[in-house]
C-alpha cells in the first residue's frame, strides 16, 4: 500500500491505534493550515494525529478564489511584511512543492471609460511594486513574467466579452493560481501521511486541553482519548470554541460560480475596479471545468459560526453588477451555476471594515499549554504552520529536526519539464501531478475513462482513486471536495449515481 494512501481501511486501523501511548502534536483541523502543521511536525521526525470533524478542506480552505498570490493588495494598504512573505511562499509552491497543482496565470485590468488616468497611473504602480516583490522573493521571471502593457487587441484576446467601446489597451500582471484549493489541503494531509501522520476525519476533537482530548468518531460514536505532548489548534474561524479566550470577527468572502462560454474563453483574470473603492477589485477567473469564478466580497459575518455559508442576494447582485460593467452583455442571474461562500479568520482588532482587518497570522498560547494559529491567508498556511509548531515546541522543549517544508515536494509533485513528460491527458497532471498514471491505473476498462455525465469532465477512475488513495468516505467527499463537481447545483444532482457507484465499487467486500 502507498504510504501517502488515505481510505476507510487505514483509518479504522489508525484509530485503533490511538490508545497506544501519548503522541508528539495532536492538530485539530484539517484544513490547509491544519494540514500543514501535520506535514511540518511528521517531516521533524514527530508523531502526529490529525483530527478533523469533518473532511479533510471541508471549512474555508475550500472556498478560496483559488489564487496562490504575491501579496500585491497588501502593498496598496501599506502591510509589507505580509506582502513580502506572500510572494515568498507564493514562490515556495509554484517552483517547490507544488508545481503540479499551482501554475503562474495572467490577471488583466482592461483600461475601460470608468478607469481614469489616474487610476490606471495607480494600478501600473501596484504591478511595478509586484514585479519587485517577485524579485526580492527570489521567484525567477521565467516563471512568473514581468507586468506590461497590453494593447487592445490583446486585451480582446484575453478576455473576449470585455466591452470594446473607448477601451484604451489594459496591464497584464503574472500571480499563481492553483488548479483547485481542496486539493491542495489534500496533497498536503496525504504527505503528511506518508511520513506518518495519523490523518482521522470525522473525528470531532472534545474536552481539549493543551496536553490532550478525546476524539469522537462521529461515524460511529465510538470516544478516543489522545494524550500529547502538544495541542495546537488550527479549526480557522472555529478556534473560538475550541479555545474560549480567542476571539474573531469572521469575514465572508462570495463567489459565484459561471458558465465560461458567457466570457467567450476567458484566459485571464479579469480584474474590474468597484467604482468608489481605490483599493477593491471584483476578479473573473477562468477554472476547469468550462466554469469561471467572479468574486470577492468582505462582509462581516455576525452571529453563530455556519458550517457551510450562504451568499447573500445583495453579495450576487454586487458582484454581477460589477463584472458586467466591463462586459458587452452583461450576466444575470440567470447564468449563475452556483455560489460559494468562505469565512477568514480575522482577528478581532475592533471597529472598521473587515476589508481593513489586517490578514496577518497569528500564534496564541494559553496557560495550559494549548496553541492557536489564526489569520493569514491560504498562500502563506506553510509558514503558518512552522511559526505555530515552532511556539509549540518552545514551550514544551520538545526535541524535533528543523523544519524542512521550504522544499519538501508535496505528493504528486515534479519540475515542470518533468510533468510535461508524464504520458496522461494535461487535466489529469493538472490535478494529479505524476499521479496521473496511478488515476489511470484505476480505470480498469476504458468506460472508467469517460465522463461520470454530460457536460462534467470527471471520470470514474477519479472517483474510484479519491476512495482508496484521498480519504473520500461518502458522496459529500468525492463530489464536492475531492472533486468541484458540487460547485454546480445541477451538476452535483447529475453526477450523485456515480459517486455511489465508486464508494460501492471500492468498499464492497471482494
Amino acid at each position: 500500500m502507498n504510504p501517502t494512501s488515505l481510505n476507510a481501511g487505514r483509518r479504522a486501523r489508525e484509530l485503533a491505534e490511538l490508545g497506544n501511548g501519548p503522541v508528539d502534536v495532536l492538530v485539530i483541523g484539517g484544513g490547509v493550515t491544519g494540514a500543514g502543521v501535520a506535514l511540518d511536525a511528521a517531516s521533524r521526525g514527530l508523531s502526529v494525529v490529525l483530527a478533523e470533524k469533518h473532511d479533510l478542506a471541508f471549512g474555508t480552505s475550500r472556498w478560496s478564489s483559488k489564487l496562490v498570490h504575491g501579496g500585491l493588495r497588501y502593498l496598496a494598504s501599506g502591510h509589507v511584511g505580509i506582502a513580502h512573505e506572500s510572494a515568498l511562499e507564493r514562490g515556495i509552491l509554484i517552483e517547490h512543492t507544488a508545481p503540479h497543482l499551482v501554475h503562474p496565470f495572467p490577471h488583466l485590468v482592461p483600461l475601460l471609460p470608468g478607469v481614469s488616468h489616474a487610476r490606471a497611473a495607480m494600478v501600473r504602480a501596484g504591478f511595478l511594486a509586484g514585479d519587485a516583490l517577485r524579485v526580492a522573493a527570489g521567484t525567477s521571471r521565467h516563471t512568473l513574467p514581468r507586468s506590461r502593457r497590453a494593447t487592445r487587441a490583446e486585451v480582446r484576446r484575453l478576455a473576449p466579452t470585455v466591452r470594446a467601446d473607448r477601451l484604451r489597451g489594459g496591464y497584464v500582471y503574472w500571480d499563481g493560481q492553483l488548479t483547485d484549493d481542496a486539493r491542495l489541503v489534500v496533497a498536503i494531509a496525504r504527505t503528511a501521511a506518508g511520513h506518518g501522520a495519523r490523518v482521522l476525519t470525522r473525528c470531532a476533537a472534545e474536552q481539549v486541553t493543551g496536553s490532550g482530548a478525546v476524539l469522537r468518531d462521529t461515524m460511529t460514536g465510538g470516544k478516543y482519548p489522545v494524550d500529547a505532548r502538544v495541542v495546537i489548534n488550527a479549526t480557522g474561524v472555529w478556534a473560538g470554541q475550541v479555545a474560549p479566550g480567542v476571539t474573531l470577527r469572521p469575514s465572508r468572502g462570495t463567489h459565484l460560480v459561471l458558465p465560461q462560454d458567457r466570457f467567450g474563453g476567458l484566459s485571464a483574470g479579469l480584474t474590474v475596479p468597484v467604482p468608489g473603492d481605490r483599493n477593491t477589485y471584483v476578479m473573473a477567473l477562468p477554472a476547469p471545468g468550462g466554469r469561471v469564478y467572479v468574486g470577492l466580497t468582505d462582509e462581516d459575518q455576525p452571529g453563530e459560526i455556519p458550517d457551510v455559508p450562504q451568499a447573500t442576494d445583495a453579495e450576487i447582485d454586487f458582484l454581477l453588477e460589477t463584472v458586467s460593467s466591463a462586459l458587452t452583455e452583461p450576466l444575470t442571474r440567470d447564468d449563475v451555476l452556483g455560489t460559494y461562500s468562505g469565512l477568514r479568520p480575522l482577528l478581532d482588532t475592533g471597529d472598521g471594515r473587515t476589508a481593513d482587518v489586517s490578514r496577518e497570522h497569528a500564534v496564541l498560547t494559553a496557560s495550559d499549554g494549548l496553541v492557536t494559529v489564526v489569520g493569514g491567508k491560504l498562500t502563506t498556511y506553510r509558514r503558518m504552520a512552522e511559526d505555530a509548531l515552532d511556539a509549540a515546541l518552545a514551550a514544551t522543549h520538545l526535541d524535533a529536526l528543523p523544519c524542512r517544508t521550504k522544499r519538501l515536494p508535496l505528493v504528486g509533485a515534479a519540475s515542470r519539464v518533468e510533468l510535461a513528460q508524464v504520458r496522461a491527458p494535461q487535466r489529469l497532471v493538472r490535478r494529479y501531478g505524476t499521479e496521473a498514471l496511478s488515476v489511470l491505473a484505476e480505470a480498469g476498462d476504458e468506460a472508467a475513462l469517460e465522463p461520470i455525465a454530460p457536460g462534467i469532465d470527471t471520470t470514474a477512475a477519479e472517483l474510484r482513486f479519491a476512495v482508496r488513495h484521498e480519504g473520500a468516505l461518502d458522496e459529500g467527499d468525492l463530489l464536492d471536495r475531492r472533486t468541484r463537481v458540487g460547485l454546480g447545483t445541477e451538476d452535483r444532482v447529475r453526477a450523485l449515481p456515480a459517486a455511489r457507484d465508486a464508494l460501492a465499487a471500492v468498499v464492497a467486500p471482494g
